[in-house]
């Protein structure tokens, strides 16, 4: 017998998450275990005592925005694939999920079938992203590409500067020193071109906002 993968799932929906829990059986007959959290806190909290062979997260949770839970995740459970769920479609927003590191993104109006060819992809190490219409936008492409460029750690820095944290309280929740968060901040602001933290969380902000 083969892997029992164990799969995630994030979404405030208790019936789309059974829809997912079943498109999950579809794709893996022989057998997969689906854990659920209906908030990116428990997602979180999960993650910290469990390992995962896929994540599949919704855009829209009570506790987060936009594509701030897809990177929050991405920093806590670095290696773990993780697919953007969202009923959001859009151009714009597939090509973002696949600049931040997602390794999909499935329009919640897809077929049980589409479902369960997707999660078996994701599942075998492949990337699954709707087609997408060509955009005539190379400013943000760029700008896409330096924010997917920010390492783990340096992300971290940016979702504590989002949340208002000080660099001391920064430092104390990733346990390093203020000057190794320095550093990181140092190394942000390069990586975007911006000249203080709140240019760079506008920037981070713009580059991951749903709108394009």
């Amino acid at each position: 017998m083969g892997m029992v993968p164990a799969v995630l799932i994030v979404d405030d929906h208790p019936l789309f998450r059974d829809a997912l829990a079943v498109a999950l059986d579809s794709a893996f007959p022989d057998g997969a275990t689906a854990h659920h959290a209906s908030s990116l806190a428990e997602a979180l909290a999960r993650v910290k005592d469990t390992s995962y062979h896929l994540i599949l997260l919704d855009l829209t949770l009570g506790d987060t925005q936009e594509f701030d839970g897809l990177t929050r995740l991405m920093t806590a459970g670095p290696g773990c694939p993780i697919v953007v769920v969202s009923a959001t479609e859009s151009s714009h927003a597939f090509e973002t999920a696949k600049a931040l590191g997602a390794a999909g993104y499935l329009p919640k109006r897809l077929s049980l079938e589409d479902l369960s060819a997707a999660l078996a992809t994701a599942l075998d190490g492949g990337r699954w992203f709707p087609p997408s219409d060509p955009v005539d936008n190379a400013g943000r492409e760029e700008l896409l590409a330096r924010v997917a460029d920010l390492t783990p750690a340096q992300r971290k820095v940016l979702s504590g500067l989002n949340d208002g944290l000080l660099n001391k309280q920064i430092a104390y929740e990733m346990d390093i020193s203020v000057a190794t968060v320095k550093a990181h901040m140092t190394a942000i602001f390069r990586k975007l071109g911006a000249n203080n933290r709140t240019q760079a969380l506008l920037i981070f902000k713009d580059a991951t906002s749903l709108q394009g």
